[in-house]
């Protein structure tokens, strides 16, 4: 059981975590028992090309409790906190109860806390960024956006890169003129499902045990023809690891493990990411 904060009356509902953290079954369950809409806040969950090797929840669940946000865009869709913001805005505006589970942190931090106004980058820059190494990236970053970002996550230096380089101004000054937001913090139930680091490791290699045998490896290869690794749909957790070995001849149980190892160190990032931006939100443990 979990020790839940009052859910109150229409009040939106926000559900963060780390991958495996159980932050769907949350969801589902207080949809059924307060009931609501659930609204996807993660963002390889909106391809349509994947539900197994991102853990999209099941045709079953979502015949359950109406789920909106979810294997709604094709593979090759450009998609970031922006795009999801502009979504998610005219589902404010509606009579239901909306549950917004996720482990993207910066869709919560875009709708609470507001998201910068800035302009598209250029297809060109994006090219060029997409060609430099990571430590490229960071030398040529300023100093006070990396301070702010995790320099270990590739998508997000490079963005930051790509804002100065289009904009010639850096990320953090952007950030700093951002408006209000959309749905002000104190207006929500805000929960972050916390599971701790032994328990987590141990459900995220038994979860990727299951997504094998459920299909990830067929899921994935239907769409290697299509393969760009620029592109986001392709970023999920997982899917790098297993086109390695249905192109490059990658033993299977080694690329599971190797996704098994990157999962494990994007969930640290992710609670590293949480305990800093959402400290003011409820923390409960399964």
């Amino acid at each position: 059981m979990i020790d839940l904060p009052i859910i109150r009356a229409n009040a939106t509902v926000l559900i963060a975590g780390a991958t495996a953290s159980g932050k769907s079954s949350l969801a589902l369950r207080i949809a059924e028992h307060h009931g609501g809409i659930i609204v996807n806040a993660d963002a390889s969950q909106v391809f349509d090309c994947w539900r197994v090797i991102t853990a999209r929840p099941s045709v079953m669940d979502e015949e359950r409790v109406p789920h909106l946000l979810y294997g709604h865009l094709p593979y090759d869709a450009p998609y970031s906190a922006g795009h999801w913001l502009r979504e998610v805005t005219p589902l404010l505006e509606g009579p239901d109860r909306l549950i917004i589970v996720g482990g993207t942190g910066l869709n919560f931090t875009a709708l609470t806390n507001g998201l910068a106004d800035i302009p598209p980058v250029p297809h060109q820059i994006r090219e060029d960024g997409n060609a430099r190494s990571l430590d490229e990236l960071i030398a040529q970053t300023d100093p006070a956006t990396l301070a702010r970002i995790d320099t270990k996550n590739r998508v997000r230096v490079q963005r930051a890169w790509e804002v100065q380089r289009a904009t010639g101004r850096p990320l953090h000054d952007w950030q700093d003129n951002t408006g209000p937001p959309l749905l002000p913090l104190d207006e929500t139930v805000p929960i972050v499902v916390d599971v701790p680091k032994p328990t987590l490791d141990n459900r995220i290699s038994q979860r990727f045990d299951i997504m094998i045998k459920d299909g990830a490896l067929e899921e994935v290869a239907k769409m290697q023809p299509f393969y760009d690794p620029s592109l986001p749909a392709f970023k999920a957790i997982g899917v790098p690891d297993l086109m390695d070995h249905l192109t490059a001849g990658t033993p299977l149980d080694l690329a599971c493990q190797s996704a098994v190892t990157a999962t494990r160190q994007f969930a640290k990032r992710q609670r590293t990411w949480m305990r800093s931006k959402m400290r003011d939100w409820h923390w409960v443990t399964p």
